[in-house]
C-alpha cells in the first residue's frame, strides 16, 4: 500500500496533465487519436481494446477502449464513435466522443482526410481517502473528491494516407478543463498533440515489415514517442516489438483469423523505476469489419 500512495503522490500531477491513456496497439487504434480515422478503412468496423498496466501494483491503470466507425457518401465522409473508461487508483474517467471526417482523393493512389471530435469526458475521483501520511502544500490535491465532473471537449485531426503508409497529426482535446473543486489545486485537462506514421515494405511474396511510430507532445510532461516494427507473414500473422522511449519494450502478436476478424495481444515489460514492483502490462485487441456485399476482400487493410 506504501508503494500506491507514493505512486499517487509523485505521479498524480502527471495523471491529470496526461488524461489519455496509452496503448501498444496504436496503429490499430487510430480513431482514438486522430477522428479523421473515421471511415478510413472502407467499410463498417467495431473494435475493442483492453489494457491492464502494471499488473501487480495496486491501483495500477486498466482501460477499456470499443469504438465504431463507417464511410458514407461514395466513402467521401466517415462517422465514428469512440467509448474509453480508464482507472488509475482512486481516478476513474469515462470518455464519450464522436468522430467525423472527410476525405480528398488527391491522387489515384493517396487520400487525404480531415476530422472532427466531439464529446465529453465524465471524471470521478475519490481521493479524500488517500492517505499521504505527511501533510504537505502538495496533498491540496488530496483534499476533496470529484464526482462525475462532465467537461466537454473537442478536436481536429489530419490523415494522409495510401494502401501501404499513413501519416497523421492531430489535437483530439483542445479544451483544456480544470477539473478541482478547490482553488489550491490547478488540476486540469492538458492539451495533447499527436503524430502517427507508418510504412508497409513488401520484403518479398509471403513476408512485409511495417515499422510505425507515435509522438504525444503535452505541455508540462516529457515527451512520449512510441517505436513499433511489425512483420506479417503470409497475410496472416503479425509479430513484432516496440519501445516506448523512457517506460518500457513491447511484443506483440497479430492474428488475421479470417478476412474480416482480427485479434492481438501484447505484453510491455517496464522499464522504468516501477519495473520493482509490478510484473508488465497486458493488452488485448479485437477488430471486425463488416462486408455487406459479397465477395472477397480484395485489398488488405494494414492499419
Amino acid at each position: 500500500m506504501a508503494v500506491m500512495i507514493t505512486m499517487l503522490v509523485t505521479y498524480v500531477s502527471d495523471v491529470f496533465s496526461q488524461q489519455d491513456p496509452m496503448y501498444t496497439h496504436y496503429m490499430f487504434n487510430t480513431l482514438a487519436v486522430n477522428p479523421a480515422y473515421a471511415g478510413s478503412r472502407g467499410m463498417l468496423n467495431v473494435s475493442g481494446l483492453f489494457r491492464t498496466q502494471w499488473v501487480g501494483l495496486n491501483g495500477a491503470p486498466t482501460t477499456q477502449t470499443a469504438y465504431v466507425h463507417s464511410p458514407f457518401l461514395e466513402k467521401k465522409m466517415g462517422l465514428g464513435l469512440t467509448v474509453v473508461n480508464d482507472k488509475i487508483g482512486p481516478i476513474n474517467q469515462t470518455m464519450f466522443f464522436g468522430d467525423y471526417s472527410y476525405t480528398i482523393q488527391t491522387t489515384e493512389k493517396t487520400k487525404l482526410a480531415f476530422g472532427l471530435k466531439a464529446g465529453f469526458n465524465m471524471l470521478k475521483v475519490g481521493l479524500s481517502d488517500v492517505n499521504t501520511n505527511n501533510a504537505t502544500t502538495a496533498d491540496q490535491a488530496f483534499q476533496q473528491d470529484i464526482k462525475n465532473k462532465i467537461a466537454p471537449n473537442f478536436g481536429f485531426g489530419m490523415y494522409y494516407y495510401s494502401d501501404l503508409w499513413y501519416v497523421g497529426v492531430s489535437t483530439p482535446k483542445l479544451i483544456e478543463n480544470k477539473y478541482a473543486n478547490n482553488a489550491e489545486s490547478d488540476a486540469a485537462e492538458k492539451r495533447h498533440f499527436f503524430v502517427i506514421g507508418g510504412y508497409v515494405f513488401n520484403l518479398n511474396e509471403s513476408v512485409k515489415f511495417k515499422p510505425a511510430v507515435l509522438g504525444k507532445f503535452t505541455d508540462g510532461a516529457p515527451v512520449s514517442i512510441d517505436l513499433t516494427t511489425n512483420f506479417l507473414f503470409h497475410e496472416k500473422f503479425w509479430l513484432g516489438a516496440a519501445y516506448r522511449f523512457g517506460d518500457s519494450f513491447s511484443f506483440l502478436i497479430e492474428l488475421q483469423v479470417t478476412d474480416q476478424l482480427r485479434v492481438g495481444y501484447s505484453y510491455d515489460y517496464n522499464t522504468s523505476q516501477l519495473k520493482k514492483v509490478n510484473s508488465g502490462s497486458h493488452e488485448i485487441m479485437l477488430s471486425y469489419d463488416f462486408q455487406f456485399s459479397r465477395g472477397k476482400i480484395i485489398s488488405p487493410r494494414y492499419f
